[in-house]
């Protein structure tokens, strides 16, 4: 007697701590692309789009959901089911339309999003995921499998591809500070020169989305060359602290003699009440 045990694999993309911005675009795998990489409402904004574009050569088909999910403070997240301390969801006051969406190659489709703040909601931020994954096609459902002989067993892997975009939900006037610290350069390892770690802290009632820019200032502070940037780096309620590592790179030929690298947190200017830190660290 044969046997055959369909496996489905899960893989999960959450790239949107790591873009540029809400202007930017989120890559996923199997050539799914997402815009904007995030969607914040505050103030009189009560609607937004997002817009799904199929990069491949096949028709495919994604549906949409809401899930919940935790930053820990390396930056990674993982999906959660009840909120924990200091965690709001805004799933519950938030509708998208549509559900489901098949795109021929090349082609995009729009999904709306709608607020609907209850009146009695307490100040403060909420959060939820938009996720859109992959439905596998009828070819990816039934791949050939090799001639089983009995007592043999079948594995069949399935990717299902997803992607996911912070939908945040701010009640109030909220907002929020940004520090720097523990400050520490390392040697590298391959390309990168040397190794920059780091703390950056949050306080107050929202979170933080911004870019970090890491220059060398000459001992003479007449010159200044940067040699390491993050794009769209995320610190989520209620977290306080993200702890980063991040690679620095020299251009050839060039080598550091003393001086300082100057750090630098800054949100968009469109961010309502942007923040920005500085700190410096000497050059080992």
């Amino acid at each position: 007697m044969r046997r055959l045990l369909s496996v489905f694999v899960i893989a999960l993309t959450s790239r949107v701590a790591l873009l540029a911005g809400p202007a930017a675009h989120a890559q996923g795998p199997g050539d799914l692309t997402v815009t904007p990489t995030r969607v914040v409402f505050e103030g009189r904004t009560r609607t937004a789009q997002v817009s799904v574009i199929n990069r491949g050569t096949k028709k495919a088909t994604y549906r949409i959901a809401f899930l919940q999910m935790r930053m820990s403070e390396e930056g990674q997240l993982e999906e959660i089911e009840s909120p924990g301390a200091g965690e709001r969801f805004a799933d519950g006051f938030l509708r998208f339309s549509p559900r489901e969406v098949t795109l021929q190659p090349e082609l995009a489709q729009t999904v709306r999003l709608l607020v609907r703040k209850p009146a009695d909601l307490a100040p403060g931020e909420y959060r939820s995921h938009l996720l859109l994954y992959a439905i596998p096609t009828d070819g990816q459902a039934t791949p050939e499998l090799p001639e089983l002989k009995d007592k043999e067993i079948g594995i069949r892997l399935i990717p299902i591809y997803r992607v996911s975009l912070p939908v945040i939900v701010r009640e109030g006037d909220l907002a929020a500070t940004a520090a720097l610290d523990d400050l520490a350069v390392e040697p590298g390892s391959g390309a990168a020169a040397l190794t920059l770690s780091f703390r950056l802290r949050r306080g107050g009632e929202r979170s933080l989305f911004g870019d970090v820019t890491v220059t060398h200032v000459s001992a003479d502070g007449r010159s200044e060359r940067v040699v390491g940037e993050i794009k769209g780096l995320a610190v989520y309620t209620p977290n306080e602290v993200r702890r980063i590592q991040m690679p620095l790179y020299l251009p050839p030929g060039v080598e550091l003699k003393g001086g300082v690298f100057k750090v630098r947190f800054a949100e968009p200017r469109e961010t309502r009440g942007a923040v920005q830190a500085e700190a410096t660290v000497p050059l080992p």
